[in-house]
């Protein structure tokens, strides 16, 4: 019988990168179409992937207090309608229920595309004494967004998440809480993800809806594209007046707290393929990967060989997410089947291996091979698994570098968007007009502006005008 080919099916990224990224999505088994529009489902080897995530993060918040917290999944109307700037920002993509059965409901209820307002209506009833500050809550669930374009992971119209929204009794406090969470999805997206981003601040024009403040961790993709990973907003005591959210300080006064949000998204598993994928596949971070180690016995059919496998993997599962391809597929299929699949080390092991007490090591990061002893796998693997992730970020890191561009007019900046994918930096004098001019002349949307400033020079890229902030310009998904 002839065996199935999975990766010749892979269109190389040079030739058609959104086919490329549909392809590998697909032949991975991370998500499949459904019969609703826009919404995907997300099969075991991705959502395997997403509780990873998940988990990690989620040991990140508890370890800062936060504790989880589950909210409805409607909002009624009046309720959303309470703060005027997020009604406005996401009326576009709010989907509605207005039957209950065959009756017609007094009130639309709308499907929550984010939790503020019901967090807010709870906080209203909840929050008495300064004794009941801060709120740590954090929620993981799935919201709805009415997208009109869509694709896998990267824009659904349903996409699952975690929303952290928590209240503080000083502005202090909020805007430190709201920085420490931008510092959590960095380190997390850098030390477990191995993307470098770029934190900074959004501007005005693309700040959160409600928002007073919201900063962003930005990625580069292959592509040169960014992408928005994680973002982190202050809202001051807006929602909170909104909603009479108030509380008796310890001066005996009645106060508003302040409050922040903070999310990360499915959408990093997109951040995930078009940052580290390739030709053949999904290269996937070791910290998140479903199998960290494949084993694969060469000559299985041969006495012992598989026993051996199965051995070994018992003796790594200490040590790492392992396990035994042990299916009658040649070892060349199974190579590439594990390659496609992004498996960050596979381990082959045979008859003359057993011999020599020895199993053959390889990166899915840059296929190198190294001849590894059984006595030592179990102190070796997490070492080959780090070097995997350091090689994976290193990379990642240089292609960013190599594709990011300093620019001081606006010639030079339409030139280098036309013909150069990657981050713009340029000066910027904070005026809106000059923000959509850029939009409307080079086809670049401020990406953030990053806590490290440079100098690049004294006046705005745009107007010529005296320039306020260095910003980071970008085409992005």
């Amino acid at each position: 019988m002839a065996e199935k080919k999975l990766v010749e099916a892979i269109t190389p990224m040079d030739e058609d990168f959104a086919k490329w990224y549909t392809d590998i999505v697909k032949k991975a088994e991370l998500c499949d179409y459904s019969g609703v529009r826009g919404c995907m489902v997300i099969e075991p080897y991705g959502y395997a992937l997403w509780e990873n995530i998940r988990d990690s993060l989620d040991r990140r918040f508890k370890e800062l207090g936060h504790e989880n917290v589950s909210m409805p999944m409607f909002i009624p109307e009046s309720l959303l309608q309470r703060e005027k700037d997020h009604v406005e920002g996401f009326a576009p993509e709010v989907a509605w229920v207005t039957h209950g059965g065959s009756e017609k409901l007094a009130e639309r209820l709308c499907v929550r595309p984010t939790s503020e307002t019901l967090f807010c209506d709870y906080y209203a009833r909840k929050l008495q004494s300064w004794r009941d500050l801060p709120k740590l809550y954090n929620q993981w669930c799935s919201v709805v967004r009415w997208e009109k374009t869509t694709r896998p992971f990267l824009r659904s119209v349903e996409f699952h998440w975690q929303e952290g929204h928590t209240m503080h009794e000083t502005e202090t406090e909020a805007r430190e809480e709201t920085e420490r969470m931008l510092n959590v999805y960095a380190d997390f997206c850098e030390k477990e993800l191995a993307i470098p981003v770029v934190k900074g601040r959004k501007t005005d024009k693309e700040m959160f809806a409600g928002a007073v403040d919201t900063y962003t961790i930005e990625a580069l993709m292959h592509d040169g594209k960014a992408l928005q990973s994680g973002t982190s907003h202050f809202f001051g005591d807006g929602f909170a007046r909104a909603f009479e959210i108030q509380y008796t300080g310890k001066d005996n006064q009645v106060r508003y707290p302040f409050q922040t949000s903070w999310g990360m998204s499915t959408r990093i598993i997109g951040g995930i393929i078009m940052t580290h994928g390739d030709d053949n596949g999904l290269v996937l971070p070791p910290a998140v990967a479903p199998v960290q180690v494949m084993i694969v016995p060469i000559a299985m059919h041969k006495p012992g060989v598989l026993d051996a496998a199965n051995a070994l993997c018992e003796r790594l599962k200490g040590v790492c997410r392992v396990k035994v391809d042990a299916t009658d597929n040649s070892p060349g299929w199974k190579f590439a089947q594990h390659e496609m699949k992004g498996v960050p080390l596979r381990i082959e092991i045979g008859p003359k291996d057993i011999a020599k007490n020895q199993c053959v090591a390889v990166r899915r990061d840059n296929r190198a091979k190294t001849f590894e002893s059984l006595d030592e796998l179990e102190t070796r693997i997490p070492q080959l698994l780090q070097e995997v992730h350091d090689g994976m970020y290193a990379k990642a890191l240089e292609r960013r570098e190599r594709m990011t561009y300093s620019v001081t007019t606006m010639d030079d900046m339409k030139e280098t968007a036309d013909n150069k994918p990657g981050f713009i930096k340029a000066l910027w004098c904070g005026e809106l007009a000059c923000e959509e001019q850029i939009k409307e002349v080079a086809g670049l949307s401020s990406r953030c502006m990053p806590f490290e400033q440079e100098e690049l020079s004294d006046v705005c890229v745009c107007c010529g005008r005296k320039a306020k902030k260095m910003v980071y310009w970008g085409k992005a998904y």
